[in-house]
């Protein structure tokens, strides 16, 4: 498929026409998430990790073998290769980069109708300017990953908030099918744990 790239190289626009072709040519398509409160209780990479397994569970077929962007990975529990910036370098990981990307942009994007002041709208979670203001000045939202350090320093919230409420999966569902205008299949997620800020992945077997 002419066209594919790293994710980070690509418009918005230009992920969204790719994913379309994803879906019509790839054998099997696997969407996993991580949970706010698994990054904040693990960490990233492992909450990374998480999110593969779910992938990979979520594939209509059992891959023989696994190619993941990065370094390997022993706590993932398949055989796989890792491939230092394979999104830019493996064809498959940078057509699991573009998916993951679009179901990132897509709960951003219905998120920032609920919460607005962030502008989630423009930088879909990262740390900018605007996106810290908004946190200066309306403090955090249930979907903020506390272990972050501007999050903890700008709202002062240097305890755990346990009590709080975060998205379950079917709200997630619902999240990525109100941005979705018909010009691309769902990207269904399945069962998953609950889910706030997420770390979202991808499975691409082609």
């Amino acid at each position: 498929m002419p066209g594919i790239n790293d994710s980070k190289q690509l418009t918005a626009k230009k992920r969204e026409q790719l994913a379309v072709r994803i879906f019509a040519n790839a054998i099997g398509i696997g969407i996993g998430a991580a949970s706010v409160r698994e990054i904040d209780r693990f960490n990233i990479l492992q909450a990374s990790v998480l999110a593969m397994r779910r992938a990979l569970r979520r594939l209509p077929v059992a891959p023989n073998h696994v190619v993941v962007d990065g370094r390997a990975l022993r706590t993932l529990d398949v055989v796989h290769t890792a491939v230092i910036h394979g999104d830019a370098r493996c064809y498959s990981i940078a057509c699991a980069s573009i998916l993951a990307k679009i179901t990132r942009d897509r709960v951003m994007h219905a998120l920032a109708s609920r919460y607005p002041g962030y502008l989630w709208e423009d930088n879909v979670g990262y740390a900018t300017v605007a996106h810290l203001r908004g946190i200066a000045d309306r403090g955090i939202t249930p979907h903020h990953r506390r272990s972050f350090l501007p999050v903890r320093q700008l709202s002062l919230d240097f305890g755990a908030a346990d009590s709080e409420q975060i998205l379950d999966a079917d709200q997630l569902a619902a999240l990525i099918a109100e941005v979705t205008d018909g010009s691309l299949p769902a990207l269904g997620v399945g069962p998953l744990p609950a889910i706030g800020n997420t770390d979202a992945t991808s499975g691409v077997v082609l």
